[in-house]
C-alpha cells in the first residue's frame, strides 16, 4: 500500500470562530468554505502541505448529531485528540499565539525525547501543540 494522509477533522461548537483561529492566527488556508443547505463543510490547510485538509465540523450538523452534546463537552474539556504541528521557531509562533489570546498549556520548553514544544487549547478546546526539532 502507499497511503497517503488526505483528510482530518477537529469538532467545533462555532465554525466562523474556528475558522478565525486557524486562518487568521495560526494562518492556515482555506481550502474549501461550503454551505450545502443545513451542513457547512469548512477545511484549512497548511501552507506547506496544501494536500492535507482539516474539516473544522459542528458534530451537531451530520451524522454525530445525536452525540452532540457529549462530545463537545469531551472537547471543551480537552479529552479529544488535538493537533501537532512541526514549525522551525516554536518560540516565535508560541508569542504570536499567546498574543492572539489563545489559552496556554504549556509554555515552550525543550523535552526530554529531544523536542522543544508548547500546547494552548483552540475556542473550542482542542488542544494543538507546536514542535521543534532539536
Amino acid at each position: 500500500m502507499d497511503l497517503t494522509l488526505s483528510h482530518t477533522f477537529l469538532n467545533v461548537h462555532d465554525i466562523d470562530l474556528a475558522l478565525a483561529f486557524y486562518r487568521d492566527v495560526l494562518e492556515l488556508d482555506v481550502h474549501t468554505d461550503v454551505t450545502m443547505d443545513d451542513f457547512r463543510w469548512v477545511t484549512v490547510s497548511p501552507r506547506s502541505q496544501p494536500d492535507l485538509e482539516i474539516g473544522l465540523m459542528n458534530p451537531y450538523m451530520g451524522p454525530g448529531a445525536p452525540d452532540a452534546d457529549a462530545v463537545l463537552t469531551l472537547t471543551a474539556k480537552g479529552s479529544m485528540n488535538g493537533l501537532i504541528f512541526a514549525t522551525p521557531d516554536v518560540d516565535a509562533d508560541f508569542e504570536k499565539i499567546r498574543a492572539a489570546g489563545a489559552e496556554v498549556l504549556q509554555e515552550p520548553i525543550t523535552q526530554p525525547y529531544g523536542v522543544r514544544d508548547c500546547a494552548f487549547r483552540d475556542p473550542s478546546g482542542n488542544m494543538i501543540r507546536l514542535s521543534q526539532s532539536s
